[in-house]
């Protein structure tokens, strides 16, 4: 395997801006981070040969320049209204752009326009790193001001339930699948920050361990469209069987590891009383669960054979670690239901 050293340089400068980020004592520090953590990403991003993701790097550049600008003019806001000589300013306003631009940075509905759009221009591999390790930061600074904002998150919520069920239903696309997946998803996530810090980090991290599984999947066959999935009836059918494992944990299915961190937040949004929010969540993952049904209802229903050609030399080793992800995700649920029993 050839080793870059311009990706590996970027890579270790978005691994430590986002520790820089997230471990920052002043929200100066955090903003500093996330805008290496911006200039780390676009160069990884960014392909010479492919227009498209010349033009989703692009995309993604201006979206968040837009939320650090924000970002940063709200903070100094924040500062200012702290100040013993402003009367008339509230800080409340200033942690409403604070929340708003840090969910136009992860993502999430109303401020989810760009997500998509960028998403469609990229590999697979980006694709995880944009899904999982980019949503890191924005979620812990967001987390720290939550209760602050409840009618905000609470509108998010919703948005981010709906929108991210209703727009995967048209798509043909996968990558456009699983953006409009991860918005979803991003529904769960700022629900669960309402209940707990690490109920919204257990669910965060299972998220990143089914959609990994399911990426990886789709990288190793060189999938990118609905109708590529019949080609591959004739491969590994272990590996078939657990790409269906792991599309119907993502979408949040019993017995399967995700239905049990959604199983935890529905129980404690029902204590807590959010009845309303809850049932549009639960409707929506429905309608999630249905497009992931519909892409293993193809590859059930199709019997021709693609050649699988992409990276042969990564194939055994990328299989592997999909294997592994796929175990963990079959044991987990035994594990949490023994800790249930014991306890």
């Amino acid at each position: 395997m050839h080793f870059n050293p311009k990706k590996f340089l970027f890579m270790s400068t978005l691994i430590g801006s986002t520790l820089m980020s997230v471990s920052s004592a002043s929200w100066f520090g955090a903003w500093m981070g996330l805008e290496i953590n911006l200039l780390s990403f676009i160069p990884l991003m960014s392909n010479g040969m492919n227009q498209r993701s010349t033009e989703a790097s692009l995309k993604y550049f201006l979206t968040q320049a837009l939320g650090s600008t924000v970002l940063l003019l709200s903070v100094i806001y924040l500062f200012y209204s702290l100040s013993a000589m402003n009367f008339f300013l509230t800080n409340t306003s200033a942690i409403l752009l604070i929340n708003m631009s840090l969910l136009l940075k992860v993502g999430a509905a109303p401020f989810h326009f760009w997500f998509p759009l960028v998403m469609e221009g990229l590999n697979w591999m980006n694709s995880i790193i944009l899904m999982t390790w980019q949503k890191f930061a924005p979620l812990i600074l967001l987390s720290y001001n939550l209760n602050k904002n409840i009618n905000l998150m609470t509108i998010s919520i919703m948005l981010s339930a709906l929108l991210g069920g209703l727009g995967g239903l048209n798509q043909t696309m996968l990558r456009k699948i699983m953006a409009f997946s991860s918005i979803n998803h991003l529904s769960w996530i700022l629900a669960a920050m309402l209940i707990s810090e690490n109920t919204w980090l257990m669910y965060y991290f299972v998220y990143i361990l089914l959609s990994t599984a399911v990426m990886m999947y789709f990288m190793l066959n060189n999938m990118f469209h609905l109708n590529q999935i019949h080609g591959m009836i004739n491969t590994n059918k272990i590996n078939n069987l657990m790409f269906k494992m792991n599309l119907l944990s993502l979408g949040g299915l019993p017995p399967f590891l995700g239905f049990f961190t959604k199983w935890i937040v529905i129980q404690e949004l029902l204590v807590k009383g959010s009845l309303m929010m809850l049932f549009i969540m639960i409707m929506s993952t429905l309608i999630t669960l249905f497009y992931y049904l519909r892409v293993i209802y193809l590859k059930l229903s199709m019997f021709y054979f693609m050649e699988m050609w992409i990276m042969p030399h990564l194939q055994p080793t990328l299989h592997k670690i999909s294997n592994i992800l796929t175990y963990i995700n079959l044991g987990m649920p035994i594990l949490m239901v023994l800790i249930f029993l014991l306890n």
